[in-house]
């Protein structure tokens, strides 16, 4: 019998790919599409701009997300074929799996269409007295479970991730806030 702790195998570079990709998409969608809204709200404006600013939000994040992130891997990906020529990697070659910008745009554009939707939805449906408090609170749920599972995912410190996507999430959420106010006040 063997008391050694297994060593874990090395989590794929596609895997890690996606992973990253998913994380980042989903934390952007809450995080943009949530600030965006409580920046409208915050202007005091009809529930259409809302609405209207909202899936504009949505649609175009999900869309630079799944661009940004096809171009970002992509020159990843040709970094690591001009290695590779070179013999300048670290794993033997028939081990070696490049990573693809298509998996990380499709990821991403998934993930930020599904993070985004959350406080797009809270912020339509939730009626105009409550609708800060339920933007608020769908928000911290969905960061809460984003930083749990991508600490998960990855082995590493739940409570320092969780943590860190609140906190950047509801800094963001209450900076354009106020400039909503700022400026709605302002305007009319």
């Amino acid at each position: 019998m063997n008391d050694q702790p297994q060593a874990e195998q090395p989590t794929s570079n596609a895997t890690m790919n996606k992973l990253r990709a998913a994380v980042l998409g989903a934390n952007d969608g809450i995080v943009s599409t949530s600030s965006v809204v409580m920046g409208v709200v915050g202007a005091g404006v009809n529930n259409q701009i809302i609405f209207t600013t909202g899936l504009a939000a949505l649609v175009a994040g999900a869309l630079s997300m799944a661009v940004g992130e096809y171009v970002s891997v992509s020159s990843q990906r040709d970094a690591e074929k001009a290695n590779a020529k070179k013999g300048m990697h670290p794993f033997h070659h028939d081990d070696f799996e490049f990573t693809n910008p298509y998996q990380a745009a499709v990821a991403s554009f998934i993930a930020f269409t599904a993070g985004g939707l959350i406080p797009f939805v809270a912020a339509i449906l939730s009626p105009e007295s409550e609708r800060i408090i339920m933007i608020v609170a769908a928000v911290i749920i969905a960061l809460l479970i984003t930083g749990f599972t991508s600490a998960a995912i990855g082995g590493a410190s739940r409570l320092r991730a969780m943590s860190r996507v609140m906190v950047g999430g509801l800094l963001a959420m209450a900076i354009t806030y106020f400039v909503g106010a700022l400026f709605g006040a302002t305007l009319s």
